[in-house]
């Protein structure tokens, strides 16, 4: 059965998407929240508003959700409920818009770092390899900087550091110099262009090489891990003793960042308080699950875009 508000959305594996997008670990990231009927939640990525709607089918009357989405597509998936305040803003401006609302604590936040299924799959975004279409790959089309633009104006090292870390590219110093010779001769602003001045250091499996440099641009563009960091620090005083955070990513990048903060409360080295004998002091956060939760088998042939998905769920002490 369907809860209320859920017309128009697909059954699958206990989950509720749409063609907009197909929320992953539907199930186990509601159960996570640990949802009171009267509480007061974020959902930190609406997207096609799968999760959302499955908030909401949780909460009572006077229950309350937020939800924050950059891409301005995601207004149209919004649904009709007095319960809900739609924030079109990135998420890492989350405390200033819910004080805005006179928010000053949250009972649990959700956010799902996946790029929507929307965005890979309209060509115009620029986000897929699979089309022909200018290197953009902004989630908030309003902000200025493009694939292109990082493509056409960073310097060999700065190409370099950004394939290396966010992309996990073998031959990242190999990619850059080419890129750089390459922009020198010809326009490197649309996709297919782009793949072909590559072309000759594209490593292994081509589809699965230009995966690791897509996502690494994406990640320059739309500046995710810091948006992530920023984010991640601001619950440590938004959410309340004994709220949750259920956090879901794609990438190793962000979940290595997502543990470190729950094991230390903060990912910046330096503000991890030590006490009297230096040693570091424990976290504000529990672990409700030691592993990250992954998806079912039935999950990964329905929606195999969930493989790589991974939960993690934290308590407030």
């Amino acid at each position: 059965m369907k809860p209320d508000g859920m017309d128009g959305y697909t059954e699958i594996n206990g989950s509720l998407g749409s063609d907009y997008h197909v929320p992953v670990l539907w199930t186990e990231s509601l159960d996570g929240l640990a949802i009171k009927s009267d509480g007061v939640y974020v959902d930190c990525t609406m997207g096609g508003g799968g999760h959302t709607r499955g908030i909401l089918s949780k909460l009572g009357p006077n229950g309350k959700l937020f939800a924050f989405d950059q891409d301005a597509d995601a207004v149209k998936n919004l649904p009709n409920d007095p319960r809900l305040v739609f924030i079109p803003q990135n998420f890492r401006h989350i405390h200033r818009f819910l004080r805005l609302h006179h928010v000053k604590e949250i009972d649990g936040l959700l956010a799902d770092l996946g790029v929507s299924s929307h965005q890979f799959d309209e060509a115009g975004r620029g986000f897929s390899i699979r089309f022909e279409a200018k290197l953009d790959m902004r989630m908030d089309v309003k902000q200025s900087k493009t694939a292109a633009q990082v493509i056409q104006t960073y310097s060999e090292a700065n190409l370099q550091k950004i394939f290396s870390a966010y992309g996990e590219v073998t031959n990242a110093k190999t990619l850059a110099k080419c890129i750089v010779h390459q922009r020198s001769l010809m326009s490197l602003e649309t996709i297919e262009s782009f793949k072909s001045a590559i072309h000759d250091v594209v490593m292994g499996n081509p589809n699965k090489y230009l995966a690791k440099v897509f996502q690494a641009l994406r990640i320059e563009v739309n500046d995710e891990l810091n948006a992530l960091n920023d984010l991640l620090e601001q619950t440590n005083s938004l959410v309340k003793s004994g709220g949750r955070i259920a956090i879901i990513t794609f990438h190793s990048l962000e979940d290595r960042m997502v543990k470190q903060f729950i094991r230390s409360g903060t990912n910046h080295e330096d503000q991890m308080e030590k006490d009297l004998f230096g040693n570091k002091q424990d976290s504000p956060w529990k672990l409700v699950n030691k592993k990250p939760i992954e998806a079912t088998e039935i999950e990964k042939r329905q929606n195999p875009r969930s493989r790589s998905a991974r939960l993690r769920v934290a308590e407030k002490k």
